[in-house]
């Protein structure tokens, strides 16, 4: 077994002033965990080894603030902004540019802060822990007052006649943050539950607060709490023990023994004698009616103290079994009541140092918030009093043992997930290791439901920590058109006072400082500060791309694609049914159409029946439309992919409720149709704050490409212009609607363009043939529709889609195929070089956006530009507009060429787990994309050249002159954007 501690491990460890604190086997993960205490010091140090190749490191402070200049925040994003060893702008960028990693982030959290890197690569592994060991202790942001000024704030003046703004990433960002109703309401009931603590106050930052934060008080912040002593220190993997003490060890011992980790400690919030209540008004548009568009949501502390163990699994059962799944009660009792649209409330919060638990609805009208209290009391009354269904149980029971011994975590590390569990408790000085052990807390569980039954194991939980805690907070947020306006106002007031207060020297000092700053951000750092960052040679990168066992067969004249991988006995199954004979005036229900095959009945099973079913049988199934363009192809891919998984003994299981989901389940109830229009465009609403960019992009590829047009049709503008009619037409007309799902249900299903992807160990793959060929004999051998011409696209015209937020979403795209571009590999580097670079400096560092990036889509030949949470509209358009010069003036140095294309090969060669191997396999055969064609790019992306970066501005130069801009914006950007231009957009009002 790898990594398991040998004497070796042990005599190394005290040599590098190491004590071994404990040591355990955590079989549920094969792995081999021991905690070390750096003697000096005190920092903490989990070594967990196991044959992952996918190495995870984070390092985690305990961070607790006292306001909500967001100083913890602003200070994740500084120390990443250049170190002692490493003295350039931001090595962070420098990693996302040419390493291998897996993942590269930082996230802060209400009382910490973490700092994890994931890689494959051991010696890119090394790397990025050297990079990130000494960002966090030896930092030039403490000495540095002009980074402090682009993370956190600054005013900005360009010209003395000219107003002064805020500008600063993160101020930027939780101006997103804070234009997001959901988070807003988070937000506030967060703080109403924790009014005595470091809770009470917002670590992210609020944009109102974060301008009072000064530089000192920054590094005061750094200096109190980045000590090892405060430091929680976690390494996975197939990685050696010693050489991660080794690494540790040169930068502990710099330091001496210190208090820190006394000051950081979290005081417990004390439990209220009385309820609370909060009212609050949020930013809304003045579209509809005002009145039903309010939220209401009650809020739990449900102890003084953490929960132990045993009480937090059996509470995140009980979160399960009545907000898990649609036919959950609690959640299916709010959203069959009528009273709102959606959820709002996360159930089980017990990630901080006390547990809470929130439920509540949006979209109320103004005379029901009382009575979505009263049924939300009421209903958890009645399950303590009644208990839940024993299938229920059963379905819980078994989705959540699936789900943990499956530990399918997708893209995100496994060693990671598994950190953040440990931390949860470590974080508060508890057992780092009883978090990452599940086996002996489930049989337990299981044993005391089945000797004393599920009502006497979860009434006693609801009614002590829910129904009799007076600890309880209900938050009702009204929306209010004016407030974005209104807030907008006031910062610009604010702003005007300074600027009164000012001299004419103040104010020539001020434009000065703001040019010397932006210089700064714009200047590139000279290659010999570049190469002091580590990274790999060509010569570690492989030459052939991740190979997929792939074997393709036929079954009853259906294609079935077959992967051979070790799935721990689980089989994932796909079935794709081809969507191009469907009417084109059916394509924006087909996302309403796949929730109804998995949330309706059948003949002889209610979806409540169907779905615990689902539960109890298997580990899922999913049903959702896939579309892309094809390259070389007029006509897209578009198709429906139902997809499951299930363990090797219930395979059958698995295909005959695929069976039933697709053939079975009617389309009559009008009702339960009627919420999911509801909770659907509350989904895109809240998209549309907070995902702007990805609206943007949707809108852009509808103007330029059939298969963007089918997917905006389901999942962009248009979608949320079909629900807004639709839900007026239901009640009038449901015939027709339900005539038009059963529809697209015949034009789907059929042998006929049918695929089926099977993923598992060779074993299974031969027993479940069996079960493939009954599912595909019940399909209908042809299609009862035939193939239609899709043919529509979004007029081509610029538009502004506006919205009640406080930043803004901006993109711009054009077809480079259409302008003579042909496909070569080197396209990947340059388009990743160009959005951490060029884009990065311009519209993140100096512009003050949260995000700026671009994307090139290979198979429709779309290249965008997008930018997140951006302070600006124009400007950014002209910076996307200047990235052909950039190009051509480029100069890049060997060193930095090979970073771009290592950086390149990251992403190409992106860890996946067994099941995404087999999807992405199925969907590059969708695609017609073969191996020889994935060997062609690589080889081509290996060898790119400073030419080919040259030779790429001319396509670029498609999107300057052709390209196409849409963007979601604020009314304020909007109409300062056509003062200056005017009639550059289309303005659309959206919410």
């Amino acid at each position: 077994m790898k990594g398991v501690k040998t004497s070796r491990t042990s005599d190394v460890a005290e040599e590098l002033g190491f004590e071994r604190v404990s040591e355990e086997w955590i079989p549920e993960y094969k792995a081999n965990a021991v905690l070390y205490r750096h003697k000096k010091t005190g920092a903490q140090v989990m070594s967990v080894s196991n044959d992952d190749e996918n190495k995870v490191f984070g390092i985690v402070f305990r961070t607790p603030p006292k306001d909500s200049t967001g100083i913890p925040h602003i200070l994740e994003h500084s120390v990443l902004c250049g170190s002692r060893k490493y003295p350039l702008k931001e090595p962070f960028v420098e990693l996302l540019k040419g390493s291998l990693h897996t993942f590269l982030n930082a996230f802060t959290y209400p009382d910490r802060t973490c700092f994890p890197v994931a890689s494959t690569n051991n010696k890119d592994f090394y790397n990025l822990v050297d990079v990130y060991l000494d960002a966090v202790f030896f930092p030039k942001c403490v000495e540095d007052f002009q980074t402090f000024q682009q993370e956190g704030w600054h005013y900005e003046l360009n010209d003395p006649a000219e107003e002064i703004s805020f500008k600063g990433v993160v101020f930027n960002e939780m101006k997103g943050i804070y234009s997001q109703p959901d988070n807003i309401l988070s937000e506030i009931s967060r703080q109403a539950l924790f009014p005595d603590n470091t809770y009470g106050v917002d670590s992210g930052g609020d944009p109102r607060v974060i301008p009072k934060l000064t530089f000192e008080e920054l590094k005061e912040f750094h200096c109190k709490y980045y000590h090892p002593s405060n430091a929680k220190i976690w390494f996975y993997g197939d990685d050696g023990p010693d050489e991660r003490l080794l690494i540790l060890s040169a930068f502990l011992d710099q330091f001496d023994a210190s208090s820190a980790a006394d000051k950081s400690k979290i005081d417990r919030q004390r439990l209220f004698s009385v309820p609370v209540r909060v009212v609050e008004k949020y930013p809304s548009g003045d579209a509809g009616d005002l009145k039903k568009r309010h939220m209401v949501c009650i809020n739990w502390l449900l102890s003084d103290e953490p929960f132990d163990l045993e009480t937090e699994f059996t509470f995140g059962f009980l979160d399960h079994l009545m907000l898990g799944t649609p036919a959950s009660p609690l959640r299916r009792i709010l959203l069959e009541s009528g009273l709102g649209d959606a959820i709002v409330g996360d159930g089980i919060d017990d990630e901080l140092l006390q547990p809470q638990f929130s439920i509540g609805l949006k979209g109320v009208s103004e005379d029901d918030v009382q009575k979505v209290e009263e049924l939300i009391m009421n209903t958890l009354n009645k399950l303590a009093d009644e208990g839940f269904d024993k299938e229920a149980v059963e379905a819980t029971m078994n989705t959540i043992e699936f789900s943990l011994r499956e530990n399918n975590t997708g893209s995100f590390p496994r060693g990671l997930s598994l950190m953040l569990r440990s931390m949860a408790k470590w974080i508060y000085d508890m057992d780092p290791f009883e978090p990452l052990k599940y086996e002996k807390r489930l049989e337990a569980l299981k044993t005391q439901i089945s000797d004393e039954g599920s009502k006497a194991v979860f009434s006693p939980l609801l009614k002590k920590y829910i129904l009799d805690n007076p600890h309880r907070v209900v938050t009702e947020m009204q929306p209010d058109p004016e407030k974005a306006s209104k807030e907008e106002a006031e910062e610009r007031e604010i702003l005007q006072q300074v600027k009164e207060c000012m001299t004419e020297e103040d104010l020539s000092e001020l434009a000065r400082t703001t040019q010397e700053l932006r210089r700064k951000q714009e200047t590139p750092d000279p290659p010999e500060a570049l190469k002091c960052v580590p990274s790999l040679s060509l010569q570690d990168i492989p030459e052939n791309p991740v190979h997929v066992p792939t074997e393709i067969g036929e079954m009853d004249g259906v294609k079935v694609l077959k992967h051979d991988l070790f799935t721990n006995g689980i089989l994932y199954a796909d079935a794709v049914f081809d969507m191009t004979s469907l009417k084109p005036e059916l394509i924006p229900l087909i996302p309403l159409f796949c929730q109804s095959l998995l949330e309706m009945g059948t003949k002889d099973m209610d979806f409540i029946q169907l779905n615990q079913l689902i539960g109890r049988k298997t580990g899922g199934i999913t049903v959702s439309p896939f579309t892309s363009s094809i390259r070389g192809k007029d006509e897209p891919c578009s198709v429906m992919i139902v997809r499951g998984k299930a363990l090797a003994g219930r395979v059958e299981d698995l295909f005959n409720l695929m069976n039933t989901v697709l053939q079975q389940v009617q389309f009559i109830d009008q009702q339960r149709f009627k919420q999911f229009v509801s909770q659907s465009k509350a989904k895109m609403e809240n998209r549309l704050r907070g995902s702007g960019d990805g609206m943007a992009a949707s809108r852009m590829e509808a103007k330029l490409n059939i298969a963007g047009w089918i997917s905006e049709q389901m999942g962009g503008i248009s979608y949320l212009e079909f629900l807004q009619s639709l839900e007026k037409q239901i009640d009038h007309e449901w015939d027709s609607i339900s005539s038009s799902l059963e529809e697209i249900r015949r034009s789907l299903l059929s042998k006929e363009g049918c695929l089926i992807n099977l993923t598992a160990d060779g074993k299974i793959l031969s027993s479940t043939e069996k079960h493939v060929a009954r599912f595909l004999d019940s399909l209908p051998r042809e299609k009862a529709t035939r193939n239609v011409s899709w043919n529509g696209l979004l007029s081509l015209g610029h538009e502004c889609m506006v919205i009640p937020t406080k930043v803004n979403y901006v993109g711009k795209a054009a077809n480079l195929y259409e302008n003579g571009y042909q496909l070569h590999g080197s396209a990947y580097v340059i388009s990743k070089y160009i959005g951490n670079t060029w884009l990065w400096d311009r519209v993140r560092v100096s512009g003050g956006a949260y995000g700026g990036f671009c994307d090139f889509d290979t198979d429709s030949g779309v290249f965008s530009y997008l930018s997140y949470r951006d302070p600006n509209l124009l400007k950014t358009i002209d910076v996307y507009d200047q990235t052909a010069d950039f190009l051509r003036e480029i100069e890049l140095d060997e060193d930095c060429l090979t970073k771009a294309i290592i950086g390149t090969i990251g992403d190409v060669d992106a860890y996946q787990l067994p099941d995404a191997k087999g999807y992405s396999s199925l969907l590059r055969h969708l695609l017609g994309v073969t191996e020889e064609e994935r060997q062609k790019r690589r080889e081509e992306i290996l060898s790119t050249s400073v030419k080919d970066f040259r030779q790429f501005a001319e396509a670029v130069d498609t999107v300057r002159h052709n390209g196409v801009v849409v963007a979601v914006a604020s009314a304020d950007d909007v109409t300062t954007a056509h003062s200056e231009r005017s009639g550059f957009f289309e303005v659309k009002k959206v919410l």
